[in-house]
């Protein structure tokens, strides 16, 4: 890694500490905190919110015809997104195992949260359910397909890829055939070395 991507990457650490900054701020703004888990907002605040959830009639007479004909179409999805999630829990179980590659913590991708608002209407609470187990999955699946790849192809693409995971950062250089024959093994024990659950680090 040269030193100029030492650098970006130093960089982009300092710059989510910044957001994490500016999202708690707006927590704050917001009027809520979490405590054990769970957003919790002032008395006065939840009072409000309720004032402004929609009933069902208001709901659906805001809602377009087009809503309501493509919602068996949104939560079709709901058949392919379970079987992989339990095909890729499965895989991980089975191989990584196998492999001795810590597995990932289904848990930590799937939040619930959003259902405890009080200003969202039976409807759109599920929606946020939904929402909330799609990119889920979506995630947690994306975790384990990064170990996967980090286990037996750790090798940049020659094109541009559009938002690659965070391991990807620190793969070898597209072309790097004797970095490839001397390091796989690096990068094996480097992944079986990680903690249960752990984020990938940005190289530093």
């Amino acid at each position: 890694m040269t030193q100029h991507m030492k650098d970006l990457a130093e960089e982009i650490v300092r710059l989510q500490g910044d957001l994490d900054r500016e999202i708690e701020a707006r927590r704050k703004a917001l009027g809520w905190k979490l405590k054990e888990q769970i957003g919790q907002f002032e008395h006065g605040i939840t009072l409000e919110h309720r004032r402004l959830r929609l009933g069902l009639t208001k709901f659906f007479g805001r809602t377009s015809l087009a809503v309501v004909l493509t919602a068996p179409v949104i939560y079709s999805l709901i058949i392919p997104l379970v079987i992989v999630d339990a095909w890729v829990s499965a895989y991980q179980a089975i191989c990584f195992r196998a492999y001795r590659i810590p597995q990932v913590k289904r848990g930590d991708y799937f939040a619930f949260d959003r259902g405890r608002l009080s200003y969202l209407n039976v409807i759109e609470g599920v929606n946020c359910a939904f929402c909330a187990y799609a990119n889920g999955v979506v995630a947690y699946v994306r975790e384990i397909s990064s170990r996967t790849e980090q286990y037996w192809c750790p090798i940049k693409h020659a094109l541009r890829i559009s938002d690659p995971h965070r391991r990807y950062y620190e793969f070898l250089d597209y072309g790097d055939a004797e970095g490839y024959r001397a390091r796989l093994n690096e990068f094996r024990d480097r992944l079986r070395a990680e903690p249960a659950g752990a984020e990938p680090r940005i190289p530093v």
